[in-house]
């Protein structure tokens, strides 16, 4: 079975699973946290760098970090990727080129048949339709992905001739998004993907931790990538508080009688052997 057909089937498989349907899907990292239960993170990171996937072999743990960027689609992508990673286990390492060529191009294909399913796309283009680059940039738009991964979408459903495909693999999301009135919100998806994420369930317990009085406000800040200070104004806002640990103060005469045989001590018993 060669990458694409695997790719594909997880990809189907894994939206029957979550009961995801054909539409397009929001947030990625929210969505893989809630139906894998893996820790993701959006993190600042080198330029070249976009996305990894760990694990920890004896507590089975499995962390996924993406990288903050200026380019939204390319990050929705790499989040599908290294969740198709996990999907496969590909934790085995390897000098061979063509099985990391291979296991590569699979999670590149089920990426790309995750964000946009191909009968997904074709409900959303319709029958007998003339695919122009209006209804290149409404795919884009809708599904959320790259114009090389809608292209590509396409071309598999016989959709575009060869000419377009080749034509439109090289333009670009601004350009689209510039030319057919979807700017704004491709800015607030462009401001929205070069902020950090802390992954959901380790700030849950870090929040609960403060509320007990046993996490300071500098942990939380350093986990969310923002200042102290920030941390402060929300918990205010949102009333969240550290609770206070009384300590009981005891009297002597409230301490409990602990019985002790100190016979051991007698001057008649015979001193103890040393070990």
């Amino acid at each position: 079975m060669n990458a694409e057909t695997q790719g594909k089937r997880a990809a189907d498989t894994f939206r029957q699973n979550h009961q995801l349907g054909l539409q397009p899907l929001g947030d990625l990292v929210s969505l893989i946290e809630k139906t894998t239960g893996y820790d993701v993170a959006v993190v600042d990171a080198p330029q070249n760098e976009h996305g990894l996937t760990m694990r920890d072999k004896t507590r089975g743990v499995i962390f996924i970090a993406v990288a903050t960027t200026p380019h939204p689609m390319r990050q929705r992508s790499t989040l599908a990727h290294e969740l198709a990673h996990t999907i496969f286990q590909d934790w085995e390492d390897s000098d061979d080129p063509q099985f990391l060529s291979f296991r590569e191009s699979r999670a590149d294909t089920f990426a790309r048949h995750l964000l946009i399913p191909e009968q997904g796309l074709q409900e959303f283009v319709g029958q007998d339709v003339t695919i122009t680059e209006k209804i290149l940039s409404d795919v884009v738009h809708y599904f959320a992905v790259s114009p090389a991964i809608a292209t590509i979408a396409l071309a598999n459903l016989g959709l575009i001739n060869t000419q377009q495909k080749t034509a439109w693999m090289r333009t670009t999301t601004p350009r689209l998004a510039t030319k057919f009135g979807w700017i704004d919100h491709y800015q607030q998806m462009q401001s929205d993907s070069q902020q950090q994420r802390a992954p959901q369930r380790l700030l849950g317990r870090a929040i609960a931790g403060y509320e007990e009085g046993v996490v300071s406000l500098q942990t939380i800040a350093t986990l969310r990538g923002v200042p102290p200070t920030q941390i402060s104004e929300e918990f205010q806002a949102a009333g969240i508080t550290p609770r206070d640990h009384d300590d009981p103060v005891l009297a002597a005469e409230d301490l409990p009688i602990v019985p002790a045989d100190l016979t051991f001590f007698d001057d008649d018993k015979p001193p103890a052997t040393k070990l």
